[in-house]
């Protein structure tokens, strides 16, 4: 269910700005988060769903709406998360979990991307306009940047024209991937790393080694922290991975380098992950020449494209000394 914290960690001034847009009664009709994954764009969003929603209530009232709001059952609340893909996210107890806007349309078509489309703003239009309960409206649509062409092209056809009372929050890691169009039509607010003092709150109660463990590998993202704190087993998973990393990075004999990059020759989180540790540790590696890090920059540049994955790994083991 989403968490909608009151302790938001960080974004005081993005915060701040929202409250005085309420009080002010100069709510834009359509708000965008920008920054980098994980540091509480999605969190916010609901945070200012809430207080939209709960403007003009008493606090017995607001409390129902948060509830509905973590249950993603209030009926002015439209949220687009989690998409329903063939093969890969199929079950509809998870996608409920963060996505209320209905995607039968997906399932009979076989969708297997994870890309919005035209479709899918079609199906949340129709439920835009129908009547409100409160004095706002609020939709939510996380990672914007996964809308195609046509579906911004629709979705802007709504912020030409919005509904009285609908406010769009929309998130994305850039800005400058999203139609300008839109850009130009929402209120864009940044949002940055959270500084360490402030993330450390979060896990005071870990053991200093996992506090300064997590701190590094968040890199001031507070979605990280959470999901490292609240996962022995991610935490583990991660650590395997930094200790792969510094192998490699130790080693000499070329077999020796292609064994402990072995993650890297499959696409997915794990691969992911494991780049992650291979650029931290070599920050942290004293000695480590340019061409190291040319390397590295060269290997993930070749990861984006289609280029033969093991090829890629191999020129890396060579070339990354």
């Amino acid at each position: 269910m989403p968490r909608i914290p009151d302790a938001i960690v960080g974004h005081e001034d993005q915060r701040a700005a929202l409250t005085s847009d309420i009080a002010s009664d100069n709510v834009s009709h359509a708000y965008l988060f920008h920054g980098p994954e994980h540091l509480g764009k999605m969190t916010t969003a609901l945070w200012f769903a809430r207080e939209l929603l709960c403007s003009g209530t008493n606090e017995e009232e607001c409390a129902a709406v948060q509830h509905q709001i973590e249950r993603l059952t209030h009926p002015d609340l439209f949220v687009v998360d989690q998409l329903w893909m063939e093969e890969t996210c199929e079950d509809w107890n998870v996608i409920a979990k963060s996505s209320n806007v209905p995607q039968g349309h997906r399932a009979k078509a076989g969708a297997k991307t994870d890309t919005i489309s035209i479709d899918d703003i079609r199906e949340l239009q129709s439920r835009l306009y129908e009547k409100g309960l409160s004095k706002y409206r609020c939709c939510v649509i996380r990672s914007a940047e996964r809308m195609q062409d046509n579906a911004s092209n629709a979705l802007l056809k709504i912020l030409e024209e919005p509904p009285a009372g609908l406010v769009f929050i929309l998130t994305t890691a850039s800005s400058s991937v999203i139609l300008p169009t839109i850009v130009s039509r929402s209120r864009t607010l940044p949002f940055r790393r959270v500084s360490e003092a402030a993330l450390k709150s979060m896990i005071s109660e870990s053991d200093a080694d996992d506090q300064q463990f997590i701190l590094s590998l968040a890199q001031g993202a507070p979605g990280v922290v959470r999901t490292l704190a609240d996962d022995p087993d991610m935490l583990r998973a991660h650590r395997l991975l930094k200790g792969k990393a510094v192998a490699f990075w130790q080693a000499r004999a070329l077999a020796d380098r292609l064994q402990h990059l072995v993650p890297l020759l499959e696409r997915g989180e794990e691969a992911d992950r494991f780049l992650l540790h291979l650029a931290l540790t070599l920050r942290e590696t004293p000695g480590r020449s340019a061409e190291s890090a040319h390397a590295l920059l060269e290997l993930l540049r070749g990861l984006k494209t289609n280029a033969h994955r093991q090829i890629l790994v191999q020129r890396f083991a060579v070339e990354a000394r």
